[in-house]
């Protein structure tokens, strides 16, 4: 029995150390297996946070870039409109110019606009009243001036009357000087139409402020805002 026994000891003392070498090398391959996914769990971690960092940095950017972008435009929409207000105030003073200068302007455009001296010139119901037979006499004034520029002007009452005269006469031979005040009225908010026969000429100060307007709206704008 004792060489029974000692036959079963060994096979069982081999068969545990064998068993432990087993498990040792299990337990190594474990632990390098459990290693091996810890850092693959960390990298993916790592990159994760990466991402999400980088997207959360991105989507900050987005939204800044958003907020500037809507600022502009407010910034924008608000310089626009105190141009507009600016170009409203214009055409406002223009038309509250007192009586005397508002002659002088409608007189002074009837001379621009006019290409024959023959046309007439159509007002509000308002301006034709109160300022339309005086602004067309002086426009005919001064283009009678202009037909006979070399006409002297004396001091003496005669050497004038001879010299308004002689304008006349250059300025009739010329066919211009007969502006005409129209009777035809228009809802005119300043300024006027002059017609010569089919052909029309919009002098109404809104128009000649849109007019500008298109070419000075930037000069203006940078003397609003000369910091922009």
């Amino acid at each position: 029995m004792n060489g029974i026994e000692k036959i079963t000891g060994r096979i069982t003392a081999d068969a545990q150390a064998e068993a432990e070498r087993v498990l040792t090398a299990a337990r190594e391959e474990a632990a390098k297996i459990s290693a091996r996914y810890q850092a693959q769990a960390d990298a993916e971690c790592a990159d994760l946070t990466a991402k999400n960092a980088k997207a959360a940095a991105e989507r900050e950017e987005r939204l800044v870039s958003v907020a500037q972008m809507e600022a502009r435009k407010v910034q924008l929409a608000a310089k626009q409109e105190m141009v507009e207000k600016a170009y409203a105030q214009a055409l406002e003073k223009l038309s509250r110019l007192p009586e005397e200068q508002y002659v002088q302007v409608l007189a002074d455009l009837l001379v621009q606009a006019s290409s024959t001296g023959r046309e007439e010139a159509i007002f509000s119901p308002e301006d034709r009243e109160r300022v339309g037979k005086a602004a067309v006499a002086r426009a005919n004034e001064i283009l009678t001036k202009q037909a006979a520029p070399g006409v002297p002007q004396g001091d003496s009452a005669v050497t004038n009357l001879l010299s308004k005269v002689a304008a006349n006469v250059a300025a009739m031979a010329k066919g211009t000087a007969m502006l005409t005040l129209s009777k035809e009225t228009r809802p005119l908010k300043g300024g006027f139409i002059l017609k010569d026969e089919n052909v029309e000429v919009n002098c109404t100060f809104d128009t000649l402020v849109r007019l500008q307007k298109a070419e000075t709206a930037g000069m203006v704008a940078k003397k609003l805002f000369p910091e922009a």
